[in-house]
């Protein structure tokens, strides 16, 4: 009977209570909604993507947290993993929800700010919506328009054909591809115009001209210098003049770096004195002896051989091992096929480059290799002595770009603007009135094959 008293007595404390926390919530309603009716619409959305970015970091730091507990606790360690595991390499994580609505809100603030002409604010804009979400057509459609507006035609065609590689009938791109591509083979073929044109100068100067050799042996080191630096290669110019004109080693450096140059060396005397003068098509055994050439110095177990494991380059995931050889054949078939031979030398140049890079034929060296392949087919359609592309490292993170959407013409602008720099070099110390020296001496371009100094 206490008990039930004291019960009965407590009962009625916790009804207010309750009813004071229920007034409470239902005037947090109120405020609220009389709060969004006051603010503007546009600081309601800023809000809104503000806290869905928060939570996208958030999820990032979890995710990124989570990768690096798996790679601690992960045996492997290699860069290469064998073919089964293939379907396991994730190249680019699909991005969230989140992230795709933040890039849409930054594509429309992109478009408000080129229509209010605060162009700057808006390619920042565009930039960071393809950052969020590189897969969005329209955000690679608008930057499309944008930089056509800007005259980076290009550009503009290299975002239009990655829009269609995402989506082939998406009817925006289609039209403003149309109206890019012609421009674009206009001006390529402007640039290959005044390519034949300092071409034909330099083939009109006499063999004999000691000016000529000297260009021509300064090009030969500078062909190595600059292909071998591209993979990390430390060892400076006038080092590997010494290792070659000498044959001593260079103290500090390490072997291995001083045996990549040898076998560069080994390489390209043998396309100067083989392939060069040998009548007939290129063939798979060329190609291979010259990878055997270019690595056998280094690595002699995995020279001259196709790679027998898969390998990850950027975001680009090069074919099957087993599919290697294959479409090594059909590569060599379009090398010698009509249509390849009736392109431009520079064209050429870059497709076989490409394609080259593309299969991913070897697991060590592939550059370099596809290098030397690239300036063996345009001395072969008689360029001799014309300088190849240097590709500087940005430019290589965009050449694999390229590679992962199927675009080429990007790479022809870059051979196209090399060979021009390169040849307005070489034509400088034996023309008769020389002009200024070009500020990138020896320096931009790279060097073709050219006959070695000894």
């Amino acid at each position: 009977m206490p008990m039930a008293s004291v019960m009965a007595v407590a009962e009625p404390k916790w009804v207010p209570i309750w009813g004071r926390l229920l007034w409470v919530m239902l005037l947090s309603m109120a405020l609220g909604s009389l709060l969004a009716l006051l603010l503007p619409l546009g600081a309601v959305e800023e809000q809104c993507l503000a806290l869905l970015k928060g939570f996208s970091l958030l999820r990032g730091k979890w995710d990124r947290a989570q990768h690096a507990v798996s790679r601690c606790t992960s045996p492997s360690t290699e860069l290469s993993v064998t073919a089964k595991d293939a379907a396991l390499l994730v190249v680019k994580a699909a991005s969230s929800p989140a992230a795709r609505l933040e890039a849409k809100a930054a594509l429309h603030q992109a478009l408000e700010m080129k229509r209010q002409g605060k162009r700057k604010k808006a390619h920042k804009l565009f930039l960071h919506a393809l950052s969020m979400d590189p897969d969005s057509v329209d955000a690679l459609t608008e930057f499309g328009i944008f930089s056509e507006e800007e005259k980076d035609i290009i550009q503009a065609d290299y975002l239009y054909t990655r829009a269609l590689t995402i989506s082939p009938y998406h009817e925006k791109a289609l039209i403003n591809r149309d109206r890019t591509l012609p421009l674009v083979e206009e001006i390529d073929q402007r640039y290959f115009s005044i390519i034949d044109d300092k071409v034909r100068k330099v083939m009109s100067i006499p063999k004999g001209n000691s000016a000529l050799q000297r260009i021509m042996e300064e090009t030969y080191y500078h062909h190595i210098y600059h292909t071998v630096a591209i993979e990390g290669n430390t060892l400076t110019l006038s080092e590997i003049r010494h290792i070659l004109e000498t044959r001593y080693a260079v103290p500090g450096k390490s072997l291995e770096e001083q045996n990549e140059v040898i076998g560069m060396h080994a390489a390209m005397k043998y396309i100067n004195t083989t392939l060069v003068s040998r009548m007939g098509s290129v063939t798979i055994s060329d190609i291979l002896e010259i990878h055997r050439r270019v690595l056998g110095y280094v690595d002699p177990v995995e020279a001259g051989r196709f790679r027998t494991t898969q390998v990850l380059v950027g975001h680009h995931i090069p074919p099957h091992p087993q599919d290697v050889e294959k479409q090594m054949q059909e590569f060599i078939q379009w090398l010698n096929s009509e249509d390849a031979m009736n392109l431009h030398p520079v064209e050429f140049a870059a497709l076989a480059h490409y394609k080259t890079r593309k299969s991913h034929t070897f697991a060590v060296f592939q550059v370099r290799t596809a290098r030397l392949v690239t300036s063996l087919m345009q001395v072969s359609a008689d360029y001799e002595n014309i300088p190849m592309q240097k590709v500087e490292r940005d430019e290589g993170s965009h050449m694999l770009a390229y590679l992962a959407v199927g675009a080429y013409r990007p790479q022809i602008g870059t051979i196209c603007q090399c060979s021009r720099c390169t040849l307005r070099e070489t034509l400088f110390p034996v023309s008769e009135l020389p002009t200024l020296l070009p500020q990138s001496h020896f320096r931009t371009p790279e060097r073709t094959l050219s006959r070695p100094p000894f």
